[in-house]
């Protein structure tokens, strides 16, 4: 079975995949941050570019 993502614990199936719900509040920080956002560049000049 995979570790906690956050501490790295052994999870707990109310919880899972993370070890607690400390954890688990952790990681959707982390989401409502923005912390796991993939950063892409526009492909498509915009008009004020061209």
């Amino acid at each position: 079975m995979r570790k906690c993502p956050i501490c790295g614990k052994e999870p707990v199936k109310e919880y899972r995949p993370f070890c607690s719900r400390r954890c688990a509040d952790v990681d959707l920080a982390h989401w409502l941050r923005g912390d796991y956002r993939i950063p892409v560049e526009d492909e498509t000049p915009r008009d004020d570019e061209a």
